[in-house]
């Protein structure tokens, strides 16, 4: 199982590569994308297994990943919102609306994560 540590990173999607920030501490999920006006690519927090929207501003696609980083569900959740628990959900991807079905992610995709000098697959 991985060590996960806040930083950057990218999310592969088949061919596809994606920049990522890596939210694995307290602080850096409990902050989120609060305050920000939009990502340029993906938030992973880990661990998490639910998200809201309080205090956002703008809406988000939200995929709850299971531990071997398998795709389990895809929303999209307006600002003002409490998502509910996923089971199985280990990880939550964040992104920006609409993001997530432009990179084809639906469930049952598989990602993986490259954080600098290490390849994370579920």
């Amino acid at each position: 199982m991985a060590t996960w540590h806040d930083g950057p990173a990218t999310l592969a999607i088949g061919p596809l590569a994606v920049p990522l920030e890596i939210a694995a501490s307290y602080r850096a999920r409990t902050r989120g994308l609060l305050g920000r006006d939009g990502i340029r690519g993906a938030l992973l927090l880990t661990p998490a297994g639910s998200v809201h929207t309080f205090r956002m501003r703008f809406a988000i696609d939200v995929a709850y990943l299971d531990r071997r980083l398998r795709v389990l569900a895809v929303v999209t959740m307006a600002p003002g919102r409490l998502g509910l628990p996923r089971p199985r959900s280990r990880h939550v991807l964040e992104a920006e609306a609409g993001a997530m079905a432009g990179w084809g992610l639906v469930a049952g995709t598989a990602v993986e994560v490259d954080v600098p000098g290490r390849l994370t697959r579920g």
